[in-house]
């Protein structure tokens, strides 16, 4: 059985652990996905509540985070990295941390998440392109691909560039 919690201090070997190793032949992946995990941990943008471990018999085996970018002068999340162990791909624990770390948000009152990913994957929680929002990425070149997952609280002022942690500048 899978266990979906919050991220502890005993947790950072294996989660950095994990993030290495999903990332580690990821055609998308910049290789400082784990390091990018360290440096928004140290950041103000850090939302503590939001970075969320898949666990299996004791050991943690996926991982999601959520830190706070900017957006029309408000805070809005950012989602990512969200990595699971290779060997479990596929058995939906990557499902789960989604599932739970935008449920956290919403009761947290967070307007909506950001992220950049794959549309055919991330529209099954109800992202969509950014576009459509009125939302546009740091970099163009980003657009097929950024997208957003409106919550509650969302509103239509949240319209313009989100720029990321600059954490992500650094790593992501």
């Amino acid at each position: 059985m899978t266990l979906i919690r919050r991220e502890t201090e005993r947790d950072r070997a294996a989660v950095h652990a994990v993030q290495d190793a999903a990332f580690a032949t990821a055609e998308h992946a910049s290789g400082g996905e784990a390091d990018l995990v360290d440096a928004l941990r140290a950041g103000e943008d850090w939302v503590p509540q939001l970075s969320l471990v898949a666990e299996i018999d004791g050991k943690v085996v996926g991982h999601v985070v959520c830190t706070h970018g900017r957006l029309a002068g408000e805070r809005v999340l950012g989602l990512g990295p969200i990595g699971v162990e290779p060997e479990l791909h596929g058995k939906g624990i990557g499902a789960a941390l989604m599932h739970a770390v935008i449920g956290a948000a919403d009761a947290r009152d967070e307007p909506g998440i950001v992220l950049l990913g794959d549309p055919g994957f991330y529209g099954r929680f109800g992202f969509v392109l950014a576009e459509e929002l009125g939302v546009t990425p740091q970099d163009e070149r980003w657009a097929p691909h950024f997208q957003v997952r409106p919550l509650a609280a969302w509103h239509e002022g949240l319209r313009g560039r989100f720029d990321y942690p600059p954490a992500f500048a650094e790593f992501g």
